[in-house]
């Protein structure tokens, strides 16, 4: 799986929950399970928290080795 900026939220962590939700607990996502969090794309997620998408979509990737 590439994870882009289009992503869903809640597709990431079923595929790789240990790897990743590491950081979007670090970026103040701390309602993983809740269906709107899930339903959110990490350019949406990003915006509402003030992260940097493009950086936290190249954590990701490494972090599941791609």
């Amino acid at each position: 799986m590439v994870i882009t900026k289009d992503t869903l939220i809640g597709d990431i962590l079923d595929a790789h929950a240990e790897e990743t939700a590491p950081f979007f607990l670090e970026m103040g996502m701390h309602c993983l399970g809740c269906p709107s969090a899930r339903g959110e794309s990490v350019a949406m997620a990003c915006m509402v928290h003030g992260v940097d998408a493009d950086e936290l979509v190249e954590k990701l990737n490494k972090a599941v080795g791609n």
